[in-house]
């Protein structure tokens, strides 16, 4: 299953540098996650600051 981006994401990045397989870009206020793209390892997850990513 895909992890997506709440809107408490503060736009950090810190998700972004982990994906191994780049599904997740900046969007105009907040990161999004690639759900098709997005291969489920969770490593976003675990670098999230504000606790922003959880499994959709």
């Amino acid at each position: 299953m895909a992890y997506a981006i709440s809107k408490e994401c503060t736009a950090c990045g810190k998700c972004a540098d982990v994906c191994p397989v780049e599904a997740i870009s900046k969007r105009e206020q907040h990161y999004a996650i690639e759900a098709e793209t997005c291969v489920s390892c969770g490593l976003c997850a675990g670098e999230c600051p504000t606790e922003a990513i959880a499994e959709a």
